[in-house]
Protein backbone atom coordinates (compact mmCIF):
# COMPACT_ATOMS: atom_id res chain seq x y z
CA UNK A 1 0.00 0.00 0.00
CA UNK A 2 2.10 3.21 -1.07
CA UNK A 3 -1.25 5.41 -1.77
CA UNK A 4 1.69 8.63 -1.14
CA UNK A 5 5.05 7.57 -3.36
CA UNK A 6 6.19 7.02 0.11
CA UNK A 7 8.79 3.51 0.03
CA UNK A 8 6.94 1.27 2.78
CA UNK A 9 7.14 -2.57 3.34
CA UNK A 10 5.02 -4.63 0.81
CA UNK A 11 2.61 -6.00 3.63
CA UNK A 12 2.76 -2.54 5.69
CA UNK A 13 1.42 -2.71 9.60
CA UNK A 14 -1.81 -0.53 8.84
CA UNK A 15 -2.61 -3.22 6.61
CA UNK A 16 -2.57 -5.60 9.00
CA UNK A 17 -4.89 -3.35 11.34
CA UNK A 18 -6.97 -2.92 8.67
CA UNK A 19 -7.50 -6.98 7.83
CA UNK A 20 -8.02 -7.33 11.76
CA UNK A 21 -10.91 -4.63 12.04
CA UNK A 22 -12.44 -6.55 8.88
CA UNK A 23 -12.37 -9.89 10.64
CA UNK A 24 -13.65 -8.01 13.63
CA UNK A 25 -16.91 -6.52 12.08
CA UNK A 26 -16.91 -10.25 10.36
CA UNK A 27 -17.68 -12.07 13.01
CA UNK A 28 -19.76 -8.99 15.10
CA UNK A 29 -22.12 -9.11 12.05
CA UNK A 30 -21.59 -13.70 11.94
CA UNK A 31 -22.67 -13.73 15.42
CA UNK A 32 -25.32 -11.21 14.83
CA UNK A 33 -27.46 -12.24 11.90
CA UNK A 34 -27.20 -16.32 13.04
CA UNK A 35 -30.08 -15.49 14.87
CA UNK A 36 -32.30 -14.25 12.09
CA UNK A 37 -32.00 -17.53 10.11
CA UNK A 38 -31.97 -19.72 13.47
CA UNK A 39 -34.92 -17.97 14.89
CA UNK A 40 -36.88 -19.41 12.31
CA UNK A 41 -36.47 -23.00 13.83
CA UNK A 42 -36.92 -21.58 17.37
CA UNK A 43 -39.92 -19.89 16.04
CA UNK A 44 -41.12 -23.31 15.47
CA UNK A 45 -40.09 -25.10 18.70
CA UNK A 46 -41.18 -22.46 20.85
CA UNK A 47 -44.66 -21.20 19.41
CA UNK A 48 -43.62 -17.29 18.72
CA UNK A 49 -45.82 -15.32 16.70
CA UNK A 50 -43.93 -12.64 14.06
CA UNK A 51 -44.52 -10.03 16.85
CA UNK A 52 -42.65 -12.46 19.56
CA UNK A 53 -40.28 -13.11 17.34
CA UNK A 54 -39.55 -9.49 16.35
CA UNK A 55 -39.10 -8.61 19.78
CA UNK A 56 -36.53 -11.26 20.09
CA UNK A 57 -34.68 -9.94 17.36
CA UNK A 58 -34.79 -6.00 18.54
CA UNK A 59 -33.71 -6.79 21.84
CA UNK A 60 -30.14 -7.39 20.51
CA UNK A 61 -30.14 -3.13 19.57
CA UNK A 62 -31.68 -2.83 22.92
CA UNK A 63 -27.96 -3.42 24.26
CA UNK A 64 -26.24 -2.09 21.70
CA UNK A 65 -28.17 1.57 21.83
CA UNK A 66 -27.38 1.93 25.58
CA UNK A 67 -24.00 1.45 25.14
CA UNK A 68 -22.58 3.44 21.89
CA UNK A 69 -21.66 6.92 23.69
CA UNK A 70 -20.07 4.74 26.55
CA UNK A 71 -18.05 2.65 24.38
CA UNK A 72 -16.92 5.46 22.43
CA UNK A 73 -15.90 7.26 25.63
CA UNK A 74 -14.35 4.22 26.86
CA UNK A 75 -12.03 3.63 23.57
CA UNK A 76 -10.71 8.05 23.88
CA UNK A 77 -9.67 6.94 27.61
CA UNK A 78 -8.43 3.51 26.55
CA UNK A 79 -7.48 2.95 23.35
CA UNK A 80 -9.24 1.00 20.29
CA UNK A 81 -7.00 -2.31 21.08
CA UNK A 82 -8.34 -3.00 24.45
CA UNK A 83 -11.98 -1.99 24.41
CA UNK A 84 -11.94 -3.83 20.95
CA UNK A 85 -10.66 -7.11 22.59
CA UNK A 86 -12.53 -7.05 25.88
CA UNK A 87 -15.95 -6.72 23.56
CA UNK A 88 -15.15 -9.29 21.52
CA UNK A 89 -14.66 -11.90 24.35
CA UNK A 90 -17.82 -10.38 25.87
CA UNK A 91 -19.90 -10.83 22.85
CA UNK A 92 -18.80 -14.71 22.05
CA UNK A 93 -19.63 -15.46 25.51
CA UNK A 94 -23.13 -14.57 25.01
CA UNK A 95 -23.33 -16.17 21.71
CA UNK A 96 -22.70 -19.43 23.36
CA UNK A 97 -24.44 -18.42 26.16
CA UNK A 98 -27.77 -18.11 23.77
CA UNK A 99 -29.17 -21.67 23.82
CA UNK A 100 -29.33 -22.04 27.36
CA UNK A 101 -30.83 -18.63 28.01
CA UNK A 102 -33.23 -19.73 25.60
CA UNK A 103 -34.03 -23.39 27.19
CA UNK A 104 -34.71 -21.41 30.16
CA UNK A 105 -37.21 -18.80 29.08
CA UNK A 106 -37.70 -16.41 26.57
CA UNK A 107 -37.18 -13.18 28.82
CA UNK A 108 -33.47 -14.51 29.88
CA UNK A 109 -33.14 -15.17 26.24
CA UNK A 110 -33.64 -11.67 25.55
CA UNK A 111 -31.69 -10.34 28.41
CA UNK A 112 -29.11 -12.40 26.71
CA UNK A 113 -29.51 -10.91 23.46
CA UNK A 114 -28.95 -7.28 24.94
CA UNK A 115 -26.04 -8.80 26.86
CA UNK A 116 -24.54 -9.48 23.47
CA UNK A 117 -25.33 -5.94 22.08
CA UNK A 118 -23.84 -4.45 25.06
CA UNK A 119 -20.14 -6.00 23.64
CA UNK A 120 -20.44 -5.12 20.07
CA UNK A 121 -21.60 -1.50 20.70
CA UNK A 122 -18.05 -1.31 20.77
CA UNK A 123 -16.83 -2.61 17.35
CA UNK A 124 -17.12 0.62 15.54
CA UNK A 125 -15.67 3.34 17.99
CA UNK A 126 -12.34 0.97 18.82
CA UNK A 127 -11.83 0.41 14.93
CA UNK A 128 -12.61 4.37 13.99
CA UNK A 129 -10.12 5.12 16.92
CA UNK A 130 -7.48 2.80 15.06
CA UNK A 131 -8.69 4.60 11.44
CA UNK A 132 -7.86 7.89 12.68
CA UNK A 133 -4.16 6.83 14.18
CA UNK A 134 -3.08 4.53 11.30
CA UNK A 135 -4.23 5.86 7.94
CA UNK A 136 -3.86 8.77 5.92
CA UNK A 137 -6.87 11.10 4.84
CA UNK A 138 -6.98 9.70 1.54
CA UNK A 139 -6.93 6.59 2.73
CA UNK A 140 -9.63 6.39 4.69
CA UNK A 141 -12.17 5.55 2.60
CA UNK A 142 -10.55 2.75 1.61
CA UNK A 143 -10.17 1.92 5.22
CA UNK A 144 -13.73 2.16 6.00
CA UNK A 145 -14.84 0.16 2.74
CA UNK A 146 -12.87 -2.52 4.28
CA UNK A 147 -14.36 -2.48 7.71
CA UNK A 148 -18.05 -2.18 6.94
CA UNK A 149 -17.15 -5.43 4.71
CA UNK A 150 -17.39 -6.99 7.07
CA UNK A 151 -21.04 -6.13 7.51
CA UNK A 152 -22.35 -7.96 3.94
CA UNK A 153 -19.46 -10.61 4.47
CA UNK A 154 -20.50 -11.86 8.09
CA UNK A 155 -24.11 -11.19 6.88
CA UNK A 156 -23.31 -13.29 4.10
CA UNK A 157 -21.49 -16.43 5.87
CA UNK A 158 -24.14 -16.54 8.59
CA UNK A 159 -27.23 -17.08 5.72
CA UNK A 160 -24.81 -19.47 4.09
CA UNK A 161 -23.91 -21.37 6.59
CA UNK A 162 -27.04 -21.25 9.40
CA UNK A 163 -28.97 -23.33 7.53
CA UNK A 164 -27.14 -26.28 6.98
CA UNK A 165 -26.04 -25.80 10.63
CA UNK A 166 -29.36 -25.98 11.92
CA UNK A 167 -30.30 -28.90 9.59
CA UNK A 168 -27.70 -30.91 10.50
CA UNK A 169 -26.83 -30.73 14.60
CA UNK A 170 -29.84 -28.36 15.26
CA UNK A 171 -30.25 -24.36 16.02
CA UNK A 172 -27.59 -24.20 19.02
CA UNK A 173 -24.85 -25.49 17.15
CA UNK A 174 -24.57 -21.99 15.21
CA UNK A 175 -24.06 -20.20 18.66
CA UNK A 176 -21.33 -22.82 20.11
CA UNK A 177 -19.60 -22.50 16.62
CA UNK A 178 -19.74 -18.75 15.93
CA UNK A 179 -19.15 -17.62 19.54
CA UNK A 180 -16.09 -20.12 19.56
CA UNK A 181 -15.03 -18.67 16.16
CA UNK A 182 -15.01 -15.08 17.92
CA UNK A 183 -12.57 -16.13 20.64
CA UNK A 184 -10.19 -16.96 17.91
CA UNK A 185 -10.13 -13.41 16.47
CA UNK A 186 -9.54 -12.30 20.06
CA UNK A 187 -6.37 -13.89 20.59
CA UNK A 188 -5.11 -12.72 17.07
CA UNK A 189 -6.06 -9.63 17.94
CA UNK A 190 -4.86 -8.82 21.22
CA UNK A 191 -1.56 -10.07 19.84
CA UNK A 192 -1.05 -8.14 16.77
CA UNK A 193 -3.46 -5.03 16.92
CA UNK A 194 -1.69 -1.84 18.71
CA UNK A 195 -3.35 1.75 19.64
CA UNK A 196 -1.03 3.73 17.55
CA UNK A 197 2.02 3.52 14.95
CA UNK A 198 4.13 4.69 17.81
CA UNK A 199 3.29 1.77 20.08
CA UNK A 200 4.34 -0.80 17.62
CA UNK A 201 7.48 -3.05 17.94
CA UNK A 202 8.03 -4.31 14.50
CA UNK A 203 7.19 -0.93 12.17
CA UNK A 204 9.49 -0.49 9.54
CA UNK A 205 11.18 2.90 10.19
CA UNK A 206 9.74 4.17 6.25
CA UNK A 207 6.01 3.65 7.77
CA UNK A 208 6.76 5.08 11.40
CA UNK A 209 7.99 7.71 10.07
CA UNK A 210 4.75 8.45 7.04
CA UNK A 211 2.66 7.95 10.29
CA UNK A 212 4.27 9.58 12.82
CA UNK A 213 4.05 12.68 10.55
CA UNK A 214 0.38 12.62 11.19
CA UNK A 215 0.28 12.40 14.22
CA UNK A 216 2.35 15.61 14.70
CA UNK A 217 -0.49 17.66 12.91
CA UNK A 218 -2.40 16.55 15.65
CA UNK A 219 -4.15 13.46 14.76
CA UNK A 220 -3.43 11.21 17.77
CA UNK A 221 -3.31 14.00 20.42
CA UNK A 222 -6.03 13.24 23.22
CA UNK A 223 -8.02 15.68 24.54
CA UNK A 224 -11.72 16.15 25.76
CA UNK A 225 -14.43 15.70 24.20
CA UNK A 226 -15.54 18.93 23.05
CA UNK A 227 -19.55 17.66 23.33
CA UNK A 228 -21.26 21.25 23.48
CA UNK A 229 -19.40 21.95 20.11
CA UNK A 230 -20.16 19.02 18.50
CA UNK A 231 -23.49 18.81 19.23
CA UNK A 232 -24.22 22.46 17.90
CA UNK A 233 -22.88 21.64 14.45
CA UNK A 234 -25.11 21.10 11.23
CA UNK A 235 -22.79 18.83 9.65
CA UNK A 236 -22.85 16.65 12.86
CA UNK A 237 -26.80 16.02 12.89
CA UNK A 238 -26.85 15.38 9.29
CA UNK A 239 -24.15 12.57 10.02
CA UNK A 240 -26.05 11.46 12.79
CA UNK A 241 -29.33 11.67 11.32
CA UNK A 242 -27.89 9.65 7.69
CA UNK A 243 -26.56 7.11 10.14
CA UNK A 244 -30.12 6.52 11.07
CA UNK A 245 -31.75 6.89 8.13
CA UNK A 246 -29.42 4.36 6.33
CA UNK A 247 -30.07 1.77 9.34
CA UNK A 248 -33.38 1.28 8.74
CA UNK A 249 -33.18 0.06 5.52
CA UNK A 250 -29.61 -1.99 6.35
CA UNK A 251 -31.58 -3.54 9.79
CA UNK A 252 -34.57 -4.11 8.18
CA UNK A 253 -33.24 -6.42 5.58
CA UNK A 254 -30.58 -7.67 7.71
CA UNK A 255 -32.89 -9.02 10.30
CA UNK A 256 -36.08 -9.83 8.05
CA UNK A 257 -34.98 -10.92 4.19
CA UNK A 258 -34.87 -14.67 5.40
CA UNK A 259 -38.41 -14.21 6.81
CA UNK A 260 -39.91 -12.71 3.81
CA UNK A 261 -38.05 -14.89 0.98
CA UNK A 262 -40.07 -17.90 3.31
CA UNK A 263 -43.02 -15.85 4.20
CA UNK A 264 -43.63 -14.12 0.64
CA UNK A 265 -41.59 -15.68 -1.98
CA UNK A 266 -42.67 -19.26 -0.64
CA UNK A 267 -39.21 -20.84 0.01
CA UNK A 268 -38.00 -23.31 2.52
CA UNK A 269 -35.36 -22.45 5.09
CA UNK A 270 -31.97 -23.16 3.68
CA UNK A 271 -33.06 -21.97 0.15
CA UNK A 272 -34.26 -18.27 1.85
CA UNK A 273 -31.00 -18.56 3.49
CA UNK A 274 -29.09 -18.80 0.29
CA UNK A 275 -31.66 -16.20 -1.67
CA UNK A 276 -31.00 -13.87 1.53
CA UNK A 277 -27.42 -13.79 1.27
CA UNK A 278 -27.31 -12.88 -2.50
CA UNK A 279 -28.25 -9.07 -1.62
CA UNK A 280 -25.11 -8.64 0.20
CA UNK A 281 -22.41 -10.00 -1.70
CA UNK A 282 -23.81 -7.03 -4.32
CA UNK A 283 -23.04 -5.12 -1.13
CA UNK A 284 -19.95 -6.14 -1.17
CA UNK A 285 -18.74 -5.24 -4.58
CA UNK A 286 -20.48 -1.74 -4.82
CA UNK A 287 -19.43 -0.95 -1.38
CA UNK A 288 -15.85 -1.75 -2.42
CA UNK A 289 -16.04 0.08 -5.54
CA UNK A 290 -17.61 3.00 -4.14
CA UNK A 291 -14.84 3.62 -1.43
CA UNK A 292 -11.99 2.83 -4.04
CA UNK A 293 -13.50 5.10 -6.29
CA UNK A 294 -14.06 7.97 -3.83
CA UNK A 295 -10.30 7.85 -2.09
CA UNK A 296 -9.05 7.70 -6.40
CA UNK A 297 -11.72 11.17 -7.09
CA UNK A 298 -10.12 12.65 -3.36
CA UNK A 299 -6.37 12.02 -4.68
CA UNK A 300 -7.37 14.05 -7.91
CA UNK A 301 -8.73 17.21 -6.06
CA UNK A 302 -12.59 16.52 -6.22
CA UNK A 303 -14.18 18.35 -3.46
CA UNK A 304 -14.49 16.06 -0.43
CA UNK A 305 -17.80 17.56 0.11
CA UNK A 306 -19.19 16.87 -3.38
CA UNK A 307 -17.87 13.20 -3.18
CA UNK A 308 -19.42 12.36 -0.18
CA UNK A 309 -22.56 13.85 -1.19
CA UNK A 310 -22.56 12.41 -4.84
CA UNK A 311 -22.47 8.91 -3.16
CA UNK A 312 -24.52 9.31 -0.40
CA UNK A 313 -27.43 10.86 -2.35
CA UNK A 314 -27.31 8.23 -5.00
CA UNK A 315 -27.13 4.89 -2.39
CA UNK A 316 -30.09 6.62 -0.76
CA UNK A 317 -32.44 7.13 -3.57
CA UNK A 318 -31.32 4.25 -5.07
CA UNK A 319 -32.23 2.17 -2.51
CA UNK A 320 -35.51 3.53 -1.75
CA UNK A 321 -36.51 3.25 -5.25
CA UNK A 322 -35.83 -0.71 -5.07
CA UNK A 323 -37.07 -0.96 -1.79
CA UNK A 324 -41.17 1.02 -3.26
CA UNK A 325 -40.32 -1.44 -6.83
CA UNK A 326 -40.46 -4.86 -4.52
CA UNK A 327 -43.67 -4.34 -3.06
CA UNK A 328 -46.01 -7.04 -4.35
CA UNK A 329 -43.40 -8.60 -6.59
CA UNK A 330 -44.74 -12.73 -5.99
CA UNK A 331 -41.61 -13.87 -8.84
CA UNK A 332 -38.78 -14.86 -6.45
CA UNK A 333 -36.01 -14.00 -8.83
CA UNK A 334 -37.66 -10.80 -9.85
CA UNK A 335 -37.57 -10.33 -5.47
CA UNK A 336 -34.07 -11.56 -5.83
CA UNK A 337 -33.07 -8.99 -8.41
CA UNK A 338 -34.81 -5.96 -6.59
CA UNK A 339 -32.92 -6.86 -2.98
CA UNK A 340 -29.63 -6.93 -4.74
CA UNK A 341 -30.43 -3.48 -5.99
CA UNK A 342 -31.75 -2.66 -2.55
CA UNK A 343 -28.38 -3.35 -1.11
CA UNK A 344 -26.05 -2.75 -3.91
CA UNK A 345 -27.24 1.04 -3.59
CA UNK A 346 -26.85 1.35 0.03
CA UNK A 347 -23.37 0.22 0.26
CA UNK A 348 -22.69 3.56 -1.49
CA UNK A 349 -23.26 4.91 1.36
CA UNK A 350 -19.53 3.57 2.66
CA UNK A 351 -18.17 6.36 0.82
CA UNK A 352 -20.81 8.63 1.44
CA UNK A 353 -21.57 9.27 5.63
CA UNK A 354 -19.42 6.49 6.81
CA UNK A 355 -15.63 7.87 6.57
CA UNK A 356 -17.35 11.25 7.63
CA UNK A 357 -16.44 10.74 10.87
CA UNK A 358 -12.87 10.82 10.51
CA UNK A 359 -13.49 13.78 8.39
CA UNK A 360 -15.10 17.04 10.24
CA UNK A 361 -14.14 15.54 13.44
CA UNK A 362 -10.95 13.28 13.17
CA UNK A 363 -9.63 13.24 16.67
CA UNK A 364 -12.78 12.30 17.91
CA UNK A 365 -13.90 10.51 15.46
CA UNK A 366 -14.17 7.55 18.27
CA UNK A 367 -16.95 9.34 20.11
CA UNK A 368 -18.69 10.78 17.19
CA UNK A 369 -19.06 7.13 15.96
CA UNK A 370 -20.38 6.41 19.11
CA UNK A 371 -23.03 9.02 19.07
CA UNK A 372 -24.08 8.69 15.25
CA UNK A 373 -24.26 4.90 15.72
CA UNK A 374 -26.25 5.47 18.97
CA UNK A 375 -28.95 7.36 16.17
CA UNK A 376 -28.13 4.16 13.77
CA UNK A 377 -29.29 1.59 16.48
CA UNK A 378 -32.51 2.81 17.30
CA UNK A 379 -34.10 1.34 13.53
CA UNK A 380 -32.46 -1.85 14.85
CA UNK A 381 -34.33 -1.68 18.38
CA UNK A 382 -37.49 0.00 16.76
CA UNK A 383 -37.74 -0.62 12.69
CA UNK A 384 -36.89 -4.27 13.66
CA UNK A 385 -40.13 -4.55 16.34
CA UNK A 386 -42.27 -2.66 14.22
CA UNK A 387 -41.77 -4.83 10.91
CA UNK A 388 -42.90 -7.62 13.14
CA UNK A 389 -45.79 -6.06 14.30
CA UNK A 390 -46.98 -4.60 10.70
CA UNK A 391 -46.52 -8.03 8.99
CA UNK A 392 -48.83 -9.74 11.74
CA UNK A 393 -51.31 -6.56 11.11
CA UNK A 394 -51.03 -6.60 7.05
CA UNK A 395 -50.05 -10.15 6.04
CA UNK A 396 -47.40 -8.64 3.93
CA UNK A 397 -43.83 -6.91 3.91
CA UNK A 398 -45.42 -3.99 1.34
CA UNK A 399 -45.75 -1.37 4.67
CA UNK A 400 -42.42 -2.16 6.03
CA UNK A 401 -40.70 -1.42 2.93
CA UNK A 402 -42.42 1.58 2.17
CA UNK A 403 -41.68 3.23 5.17
CA UNK A 404 -37.96 2.47 4.97
CA UNK A 405 -38.03 3.85 1.39
CA UNK A 406 -39.31 7.12 3.08
CA UNK A 407 -37.13 7.33 5.74
CA UNK A 408 -34.40 6.93 3.04
CA UNK A 409 -35.59 9.73 1.29
CA UNK A 410 -35.58 11.96 4.33
CA UNK A 411 -32.52 10.94 4.94
CA UNK A 412 -30.92 11.84 1.55
CA UNK A 413 -32.63 15.66 1.49
CA UNK A 414 -31.11 16.19 5.04
CA UNK A 415 -27.45 15.01 3.67
CA UNK A 416 -28.09 17.42 0.59
CA UNK A 417 -28.46 20.47 2.50
CA UNK A 418 -26.52 20.51 5.20
CA UNK A 419 -23.41 17.79 5.18
CA UNK A 420 -19.51 18.36 4.64
CA UNK A 421 -16.31 16.73 3.95
CA UNK A 422 -14.63 19.81 5.48
CA UNK A 423 -13.22 19.80 9.36
CA UNK A 424 -15.05 21.40 11.47
CA UNK A 425 -14.10 20.16 15.26
CA UNK A 426 -10.55 20.67 15.90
Amino acid sequence: MNLQGTVVPRWPKRLTVMLLCFLATFVCFLDRVNMSVAAIAMQEEFGWSETTKGLVLSSFFVGYLIFQVPSGWLTSRFGGRHVMAIAIIWWSAFTILTPLAAAISLPLLMVARIGMGLGEAATFPAAYYLGARWFLPAERSRFVGVLLTGIPAGTLFALLTTGSLIRAWGWQSVFFAFGTFGLVICALWFTLIRNSPAEHPRISPAERALLTHMEGKGEDRRRSTPWKELLSQPPVWALVLNHFCSNWILYVLLTWLPSYFMQTQKLNIVSAGLYSAAPWLSMVVTGNLATTLADRMVRRGFDVTLVRKLFQLIALIGAAAALLTVRGVTDSGHALLLMCAALGFLGLTWAGFSPNHLEIAPRHADVLVGLSNTAGTIPGAIGVAVTGWLVDRTGSFDSPFFAAACIGAAGALIWLCFATGKRIVD
